[in-house]
């Protein structure tokens, strides 16, 4: 009988799961699990820190819904990880997070990167193991994959010493899980349905509002289902985090500008997989009579921050393909006084945008350079916003009409995303339009990824909005501590030079009349590009506009 490698038998069983790529950095004590995954035929990709890996791994599962892996070796390459296991942990994120450990015949004295890593684990994780025998590991993987589709989903860690993945044994013995999840989303009965059908029919100023949670449904068809409740429901319908781009963009009563406004005088909020935490006011921002119907997947989520009138456990999407099952009562063909309302206020409000977005000033305008990178992108490409302030102004021009179309920290509001989940989304989708908004600060975190866009081939256009300084800090520390501002200061930089430097192509642009042209130069160059924007802090602009 034949036998294999661990290495081969991590790979197999991680084909099974569907995963076809896993991102790396190589590393003694992973060598027969690179190995493994090399043989069989999957895309292995090499990056620079393994910090890039664990967040390439998180955005290959919010783009494909399958299990990320990130393979790192044992000691600093694990610890190096953690933060990008945190990042995906605080997002939800399906993924798995394989470390080299030492070998267990060292064990206890004090082999070469000895740690006994799952420790490290346990806060920012759904699971966290050693595996111990060769012979189990492709039910390591399956128990792994479970606990990581569990719930909303969410990282896992296994710890495999360099022996057990190296050591061989008999294929034919091996037991390979089949099917060793749950394969069918959970609904709510009908008496509770009733109820929540009740309440929505008789809301005088509904908002329907989607959070991380109704990404991860289950739900087959999900999303042509959730069109048709909005489109007839004909209430506006907020979206943030993992779930933009569930509607498409220009869909009548998607909502961007007007969240605060709506839900400070909504009746009734129907909350489909949100945390009401600090980017939604912790539940504050809600009128305080609303009556909330929150449905969520993760128990712990439901009642967070923010009493509910009804509080269910299910699976959102397929909440939503119930509710689209009561369209007979629910829907309208007349238009809500209460919607007119709350879009008339988004075209105001898109109004001052605009007349911000139109200054030919220099340096440039946040406003301005958002609305030119949002104009190339448009919305059928991948983006990954890395930064402060620029991001948060960029994010409401970016347009998505696709899940994980705008990729984003999530609540960990982690810096250094840009790169590794720009590479995640060329692998998975080489065909697509992939680009990278920085902040100038932001850069600085995982710039030398831009090495291994070049060494693999994928082309993606990164932009910096720099204004030389970290100025979602710098306005804290000049109203707090004015005596110790100049360390949010971090000068302007040529950082296009760098690019340039490693094989890319870069420039610099200082009129807003160059964006579009230098970003087109970027994408036409065909190899991985970075268009660095001088552009005004909000310091300067508040003062030069009187803000």
């Amino acid at each position: 009988m034949a036998k294999i490698t661990g290495g081969q038998v991590v790979a197999k069983a991680l084909k099974a799961e569907g995963v076809d790529t896993v991102f790396t950095l190589t590393g003694g004590h992973i060598l027969p699990l690179m190995d493994g995954c090399v043989s069989e035929g999957m895309t292995v990709i090499d990056v620079r820190h393994e910090q890039a890996a664990a967040h390439a791994a998180d955005a290959y599962a919010r783009l494909t819904g399958k299990l990320g892996v990130a393979l790192v070796t044992a000691g600093p390459g694990v610890t190096d990880a953690l933060t990008g296991v945190a990042n995906a942990f605080f997002a939800n994120t399906p993924m798995m997070l394989i470390g080299g450990r030492h070998l267990t015949r060292e064990d206890l004295k004090g082999g070469l990167q000895e740690m006994d890593h799952p420790k490290l684990f346990e806060s920012i994780t759904r699971w966290s193991t050693t595996v111990w025998d060769t012979g189990r590991l492709a039910e390591y993987i399956a128990t792994g994959a479970r606990h990581a589709f569990a719930n909303r989903g969410g990282p896992v860690f296994l710890d495999a010493p360099w022996d057990v993945t190296a050591d061989m044994v008999e294929e034919s013995a091996i037991v390979w899980p089949q099917s060793a999840r749950a394969n069918r989303p959970s609904g709510i009965p009908d008496e509770t349905l009733d109820e929540i059908v009740e309440l929505l029919q008789h809301a005088s100023r509904p908002v329907i509002f989607g959070g991380t949670g109704l990404r991860w449904t289950q739900q087959p068809d999900f999303i042509a289902m959730f069109n048709e409740f909005a489109t007839n429901y004909k209430a506006p319908v907020f979206l943030n985090s993992l779930a933009r781009g569930l509607l498409q963009t220009g869909h009548p009563y998607l909502g961007n500008r007007t969240r605060s406004e709506a839900l400070k005088e909504a009746d009734v909020v129907l909350s489909l997989g949100v945390d009401w935490d600090f980017r939604t006011g912790f539940g504050k921002k809600i009128h305080p009579d609303a009556t909330i119907i929150h449905v969520d997947q993760d128990p712990t989520k439901v009642g967070w921050n923010r009493d509910v009138a009804i509080g269910v456990v299910a699976d959102p999407g397929t909440v939503i393909a119930q509710l689209v099952s009561r369209l007979d009562t629910l829907g309208r063909t007349d238009e809500r006084e209460w919607t007119t309302q709350i879009f008339a206020s988004e075209e105001a409000k898109q109004a001052v945008a605009d007349e911000a977005a139109a200054s030919d000033a220099e340096p440039i305008h946040p406003e301005r350079f958002a609305k030119e990178v949002a104009d190339f992108f448009g919305d059928d490409s991948i983006v990954a916003a890395d930064g402060g302030d620029i991001v948060s102004t960029t994010a409401k021009w970016l347009r998505t009409s696709r899940p994980g179309g705008l990729l984003d920290p999530g609540p960990f509001g982690c810096l250094g995303v840009g790169a590794p989940f720009a590479l995640a989304a060329k692998a998975v989708e080489p065909d697509t339009r992939v680009g990278i908004v920085y902040g100038d600060g932001s850069f600085g975190f995982n710039a030398m990824e831009y090495d291994t866009l070049i060494r693999h081939e994928l082309p993606v256009v990164g932009v910096i909005g720099n204004d030389g300084v970290w100025n979602n800090i710098r306005t804290l520390h000049r109203m707090a501590h004015p005596d110790s501002v100049y360390l949010s200061e971090i000068g302007f930089r040529p950082y296009e030079k760098m690019v340039e430097g490693l094989g890319g192509y870069g420039e610099l642009v200082e009129k807003p009349s160059e964006i579009r042209p230098a970003l087109e130069r970027a994408e036409e160059s065909g190899i991985p590009a970075l268009v660095n924007v001088k552009i005004a802090d909000q310091i300067r602009l508040s003062s030069a506009y009187g803000m």
